[in-house]
Formats: C-alpha cells, sequence, structure tokens
C-alpha cells in the first residue's frame, strides 16, 4: 500500500475514513482513546480531571482533533502525544480479521475506481489498524494527518482534502467519492465538491440535517449508493 504517492490520474477516488468507519463503535475504541486524551490533557498540562476532559472537547470540536489544540496553543509535540494516546492503545486485543468487509472492499472494481484511506491519525495507528482488520492490502494508498509536519493538516479543513486529492492523483473534486462516520467531515467534503456519505450506526441518533447527499448505517449500502463502483453480485 503506497503511503504518500498518488497512483496516477485517470480514475475517480473513493475516501475511506478509518477509526470508527471501517470498525463499529462498539469497539468502544474511542472511549479507550478519549480517556487516555484526558489522562494525556491532565498530566502534560497539570489540569484538574474535569478542566482537562473539558478542554479535550473544546479542541476536538474546534479543530476535528485534540492534539491540533494542544500544537496551537500549548507547543505540545505530536509525536510524542501519539506515543502516549494512538500508540498505546491495545488495538491487538480488541480489532479483528473482519471477513465481511473484507469481502465487500474486493466487492469494489478496481479497474473504474481507486479506494484510499484517508484519516486524521498518524501512519502508525491508521497501518496498525487496516493490519488487525485484514484488508491491508487491498487499498491503493494512505492520506494521514502527518503529526511531523507543521502546522497540522487535518479535516474538516479544506487543506486536507486537496492533500488527499493531490495524494490519491486525482484532480477534479467531481471524481471524489468519501465515506466517514463525522458528520463535519462529510458536510465539509460535501462543501468542497465531493460526493459524501455519512455513516451513522444503527444505534446512534440520526442528524436532524443530513450532513452530505448520502446518509447510511452500515458500509455495505455503499453498494447502493456507489453501484458504479462495485462488481456485479
Amino acid at each position: 500500500m503506497t503511503v504518500v504517492n498518488g497512483t496516477g490520474p485517470g480514475k475517480p477516488v473513493l475516501f475511506f475514513d478509518i477509526d470508527n468507519c471501517l470498525y463499529s463503535r462498539s469497539t468502544k475504541v474511542q472511549d479507550l482513546m478519549a480517556e487516555l486524551i484526558d489522562k494525556y490533557f491532565a498530566k502534560h498540562l497539570d489540569l484538574p480531571w474535569e478542566e482537562a476532559v473539558r478542554l479535550h472537547k473544546e479542541y476536538y470540536t474546534s479543530y476535528g482533533l485534540a492534539i491540533e489544540g494542544l500544537v496551537r496553543h500549548h507547543r505540545i509535540n505530536p509525536l510524542e502525544y501519539n506515543a502516549e494516546v494512538d500508540d498505546a492503545l491495545p488495538l491487538q486485543d480488541i480489532i479483528k480479521p473482519d471477513p465481511e468487509l473484507r469481502k465487500l472492499l474486493e466487492g469494489i472494481d478496481k479497474s473504474k475506481v481507486k479506494i484510499w484511506l484517508f484519516t486524521n491519525a498518524y501512519v502508525t495507528h491508521a497501518k496498525r489498524v487496516v493490519r488487525l482488520l485484514g484488508i491491508e492490502d487491498l487499498f491503493d494508498g494512505l492520506t494521514y494527518c502527518d503529526y511531523s509536519q507543521m502546522p497540522l493538516i487535518c479535516k474538516p479543513h479544506p487543506d486536507m482534502y486537496k492533500k488527499g486529492m493531490r495524494e490519491a492523483g486525482v484532480s477534479d473534486v467531481k471524481d471524489c467519492y468519501f465515506v466517514d462516520d463525522s458528520y463535519l467531515n462529510c458536510t465539509k467534503a460535501r462543501d468542497f465538491g465531493w460526493t459524501a456519505a455519512h455513516l451513522v450506526e444503527e444505534g446512534l441518533p440520526v442528524p436532524e440535517k443530513t450532513a452530505s447527499q448520502y446518509q447510511i448505517r452500515h458500509l455495505s449500502e455503499l453498494r447502493a449508493v456507489y453501484p458504479q463502483f462495485f462488481k456485479p453480485v
């Protein structure tokens, strides 16, 4: 799987978010990550627990990533943060190979579309997740938030969508298709000109206003949403 270099022009690209998208929220990875982030805020900013939780939420809401606020306002080293948060998650005990997901991805006709990972996580976390899911060989590449480069560029900033297009080798926003569990990321992708499917898992409340062109409850619905990219059943 290519990490940063595009695979050349000519095909549309279907961008996949990773966390809470390629695996279910029921894994509670997000809860474990939130706890590690809160601990990081409390420890490194010397904050009471309640203030650490509040500030974490504020930065996530404002910037799309808690680390963005830490870097902007506290000059935290992003790679040290990554080591204590994302890379400290016991993912090997939680995320297992997903044959159903693999079958869905194998059903995509790659003569018609590239499939590309598109995440706000750092490269180490992104690669670890898809390896544990047993699908790392199915993607054409990966665009991630590079914690080693300042300023940080992440969804939903327009520069992140531009970065994804550049690295995936696609020049026209009309050739960009997307699935993400984040309402804001899907809204901004739509505004940028992409076609987006907002994943709202079963059991989660449906937003009053849809985030983007499509809203789905399960990744399997991508067959109906983007039928032009799938092999005949």
